[in-house]
């Protein structure tokens, strides 16, 4: 009986217990530290990438902006003149005119 309780017990010369024991072998394993490697390489890759897009998306935005809003503007300018001449051409006075 002494036997049994003595192979349980903890040696009295460790100074972490066993799950210490059990977490330090495990975070040293190289199975692990590959996996910390590919997530790093995975987190620099989609920074890089939404940075990339972030940037292109900017572009694209400022040359939405630059060229086709006016143009549509124009365009919607165009269309209500043509609506005008339509409705003097049909006898309608124009909301324009005075």
């Amino acid at each position: 009986m002494a036997n049994q309780n003595k192979r349980l017990s903890l040696p009295s010369n460790s100074k972490e217990g066993i799950l210490g024991r059990v977490s330090s072998t495990i975070s040293q394993s190289p199975i692990i530290h590959q996996g910390k490697q590919a997530a790093s390489d995975t987190a620099y890759v989609t920074k890089r990438f939404l940075k990339s897009t972030g940037k292109a998306a900017w572009i694209a935005g400022t040359i939405f902006l630059i060229l086709v809003v006016p143009l549509i503007i124009v365009m919607d300018w165009e269309q209500q003149r043509a609506r005008d001449a339509a409705n003097q051409l049909a006898g309608h006075a124009s909301p324009w005119s005075t």
